[in-house]
């Protein structure tokens, strides 16, 4: 590729756009955060910068849970009488102080936000779809047509580390098909894990197809090397061209990592960034790499340690979910991480602690595909995409509910039955709680309405509070000890603050349901699992989801403080960032 055509996308007035975009999320998240007081200001509001000289007017429209619908064509930006360009960058410095952004911080994070802004350029290329066009598409062109990215994050497509051309053929959104790389880990060195019935030979034959495993063998027998004291192991080809190749140069010239060459098979990138679907042979697994980029807070590797119980963690919530009459009732699944490798770099791990992200550098572990589990005439969106909004303002979950012929409450109360409940249930019954953002859910659809909801990213994700549930000692690592009051902040943020209070905006505005209404039906689906369940009623007391008020967490007052390591791993509940509290939109109901 020539070196201009890999920046074709960055012109002037996409620039001006994404920077517009990215100040507005960036207004309503950081007033939402109470990181910045927007005042009141001659029927609109005003935000002030440290040194009180500029000022950013805008208008906005101000929800439940003190949600900030900022009107993005409104901002302007004035110093001494005259109106500037609106420049993301010059934001941030300008609001360094109210934003905590440290000396250390400030830089990476204008790194990240330059990132974002020139992510939001490429996406503004792409051709335009409408929400109804994508509602009427397939998995993976859903997928890939996402365009924000997480909604409360400011920096949310970091992704430090990428260079422009590997930008256009590794972000998801760029949709280009991608080969994995494959090594051979010397099993003195590497560890494969797998579910109950799965054997190391079957499944990698299975996912490679015997003629690659055939291939692969004489490339190891050429070498002089046995086959058999190797197991096979799928990177990022980022990974193996910037890190492994020369981080690891000790062990490929050792031969305890022999490069295999490419998979036959393609794949496209998720929107978790290393995570990739089997586009040659849907049916076949996600693969699951370390990549060692910065997004959104964390060094996003994988580790070989937490690959080792990965599958049986995954057996264990399977086996829950089956045995639940509730969770089976609300059709939902789990996609289980069934096999995983791990490869440990001894030398690495005598010099760093165990969370270091030189220990998360060689992983990859192989999900399940929700596409064999469909039925006829069901299809599948990720659920990120019901907070997308297309070009024209129309929403994604707007198509689905016109597509459906529903009304818009019954629409969302089968919604809340698939999803929600059992978030619920998993909660009140065992203190089991996940991470259930949209890039975290898969939803199955029919004629536009959600007929079950598939969670995954188990083994990293998932905690179990409550310490009477009785939990096998390999899968020990899931327990936590949280404090009482921030138990059902699993439910209070994870999912009225950081996903339902953006689908009820997004409605709200389109005119499909009033705000009200989104949140009685909300209540009422709550009112009628917690009927349905009285043996529970004394942790419904316990636990009061109608309760008048509850914390504020805040996701970008940690990155803000730290976007490298945004959570102290060992110590998760420790590094939240409460900040007074938001009204509870369920106790009026």
């Amino acid at each position: 590729m020539p070196p201009a055509d890999a920046v074709a996308h960055l012109s002037p007035e996409r620039w001006a756009t994404a920077n517009r975009l990215l100040i507005r999320k960036a207004l309503a998240e950081f007033a939402h955060e109470r990181l910045i007081t927007p005042e009141e200001d001659g029927g609109g509001y005003v935000v002030r910068t440290d040194d009180g000289l500029t000022a950013y007017r805008f208008t906005a429209v101000r929800r439940a849970l003190d949600h900030w619908q900022v009107d993005a064509g409104s901002i302007t930006r004035h110093r001494d009488g005259r109106e500037l360009p609106l420049a993301a960058l010059d934001f941030f410095i300008e609001l360094k102080g109210s934003l905590g952004l440290s000396d250390e911080i400030l830089p990476v994070y204008l790194e990240e936000i330059s990132s974002t802004l020139a992510g939001t350029c490429y996406k503004l290329t792409k051709p335009r779809v409408t929400s109804a066009e994508l509602a009427a598409s397939g998995f993976q062109a859903i997928e890939t047509g996402m365009t924000e990215g997480h909604p409360c994050f400011v920096a949310n497509n970091g992704r430090l580390g990428f260079g422009a051309d590997e930008y256009l053929s590794y972000a998801p959104e760029t949709a280009h098909p991608v080969r994995l790389v494959w090594l051979a880990a010397h099993r003195s060195r590497a560890a494969f894990t797998a579910g109950a019935g799965i054997e190391y030979e079957g499944f990698v034959r299975g996912e490679l197809g015997a003629a690659t495993v055939e291939r692969f063998h004489r490339t190891l027998t050429g070498q002089g090397l046995d086959p058999a004291d190797y197991l096979f192991l799928p990177v990022h080809p980022w990974q193996w061209w910037n890190k492994l190749s020369v981080t690891f140069a000790a062990e490929v010239a050792r031969r305890h990592l022999v490069c295999l060459g490419e998979g036959d098979d393609e794949y496209l990138a998720q929107q978790s960034i290393r995570t990739f679907f089997n586009t040659t042979d849907p049916h076949k697994h996600y693969v699951k790499t370390a990549l060692s980029v910065l997004n959104m807070g964390f060094m996003r590797g994988l580790s070989a340690a937490y690959m080792e119980a990965t599958p049986a963690i995954n057996d264990w919530l399977a086996r829950l979910i089956e045995d639940d009459p509730v969770l089976k009732g609300t059709g939902l699944t789990i996609i289980r991480e069934r096999a995983a490798v791990g490869y440990r770099h001894l030398e690495y791990e005598r010099a760093t602690g165990r969370h270091s992200p030189y220990r998360k550098m060689l992983a990859a572990l192989w999900r399940e595909s929700p596409v064999p589990s469909l039925q006829e005439g069901e299809s599948l969106a990720t659920m990120a995409s019901l907070l997308h909004v297309d070009h024209e303002g129309a929403s994604f979950a707007g198509a689905l509910i016109e597509r459906s012929g529903l009304a818009p409450a019954e629409w969302l109360r089968a919604y809340l039955r698939a999803y929600y409940v059992p978030l619920l249930h998993s909660f009140y019954a065992y203190g089991l709680a996940f991470m259930p953002h949209g890039e975290n859910t898969v939803l199955v659809l029919r004629d536009g309405v959600v007929r079950r909801a598939v969670y995954k990213d188990i083994a990293e994700e998932i905690v179990v509070m409550d310490p009477d549930t009785p939990l096998p000692p390999e899968v020990a690592r899931v327990r936590a000890d949280v404090p009482e009051d921030q138990k059902l902040l699993s439910v209070f943020t994870d999912v009225f603050d950081c996903f339902f209070r953006f689908l009820a905006a997004s409605l709200a505005a389109e005119g499909v349901l009033t705000e009200d209404g989104f949140w009685r039906t909300v209540a009422e689906v709550s009112r009628e699992y917690q009927e349905a369940n009285p043996r529970l009623a004394d942790r419904f007391r316990r636990y009061d989801l109608f309760a008048p008020e509850f914390a504020l967490s805040c996701l970008n007052r940690l990155q803000l403080r730290d976007n490298r390591q945004m959570v102290d791993l060992a110590d998760p509940s420790g590094a939240l960032q409460l900040v007074g509290t938001l009204r509870n939109p369920l106790a009026g109901f």
